[in-house]
């Protein structure tokens, strides 16, 4: 524990130093992904293929280990892929769950706004769309990227999502923003999952509204995790959270909708969401992620 101890300290004594010097994050695009570093280092690529089910970002590298935080496409549930947006029981389609036939939400137009300097911002254009029926859904994204620390790095998500025609999602755990987090961070396997009222754990958690929630574990002689902040002004804040013990877990209203049935939005409305992902070292506390969720207000 001394050990750990001190090499935290380190790790946060090169925080401090790290916060003099100007950090400087890249990003290119190759083929079908979009490749973002941190100071030279790889931290994430946000992936829009032709062959996918939606578009994600994988791996999300933590800052310590350079390992990433999350995982995809176990043999338990293949449908999970890192971080993501999706969603089922759309006008009878499936934007979430494998099976291409069965829905998919299809990028456009993937670009990079801004590279080079302490941030770097991604957009894109999607499209739901289904063999056999019409796109009820197209989305505008805008990803941030920052870090203001050796120890965290942010990407700030802007999702609009706008209906092409009367769009009802049947009650659903399948639904909106999401990470699948890597195994060994898991509660199964010793790891943390708490929310922003302090409760932990899947029985503590599940179904309660929260504004946050952060993941965490041990790994080597680190601890690392991630956390997603949704914003006050989005629709249904704060949204209870589907979350699982083997590294699951999603802000999301679909599951318990108010009519205890369904969701439903007119052609043409819009649904701005927002969530800030906190890629971080230490737990949640050395992390300062209530202080992240203060300022993201």
């Amino acid at each position: 524990m001394k050990k750990i101890g001190l090499l935290f300290v380190l790790v946060l004594l090169l925080s401090c130093l790290h916060q003099l010097q100007a950090v400087k994050l890249t990003a290119v695009k190759v083929g079908s992904k979009i490749n973002v570093t941190i100071d030279g280092k790889y931290f994430t690529s946000y992936i829009c293929s032709s062959d996918e089910k939606y578009p994600f970002f994988y791996p999300v590298n933590g800052p310590l280990s350079g390992g990433s935080v999350t995982s995809m496409r176990n043999g338990e549930y293949p449908h999970h892929s890192s971080l993501f947006f999706g969603c089922d029981q759309v006008n009878g389609g499936n934007y979430w769950q494998e099976g291409l036939e069965r829905g998919r939400i299809i990028s456009v137009n993937a670009e990079i706004l801004k590279e080079g300097g302490d941030s770097v911002v991604i957009s894109d254009e999607c499209i739901w769309s289904r063999p056999g029926a019409l796109s009820p859904i197209k989305d505008s994204r805008k990803f941030t990227l920052t870090s203001p620390s050796a120890t965290v790095r942010l990407i700030d998500v802007e999702i609009t999502m706008e209906m092409l025609m009367d769009v009802t999602i049947k009650k659903t755990n399948h639904s909106l923003f999401s990470v699948r987090m890597a195994a060994d961070l898991s509660v199964k396997n010793g790891g943390t999952m708490v929310n922003a009222e302090g409760n932990s754990g899947e029985k503590a958690t599940f179904g309660k509204n929260s504004p946050w929630m952060d993941y965490f574990g041990k790994r080597g002689d680190f601890v690392e995790g991630i956390a997603i902040l949704q914003h006050p002004t989005n629709p249904w804040f704060p949204s209870p959270w589907f979350t699982r013990d083997y590294g699951f877990m999603s802000p999301t209203p679909m599951y318990w909708p108010v009519n205890e049935v369904e969701t439903t939005v007119k052609k043409g409305e819009k649904l701005l969401l927002r969530y800030r992902v906190v890629v971080h070292g230490g737990n949640t506390t050395e992390a300062k992620v209530k202080e992240l969720f203060e300022q993201y207000k």
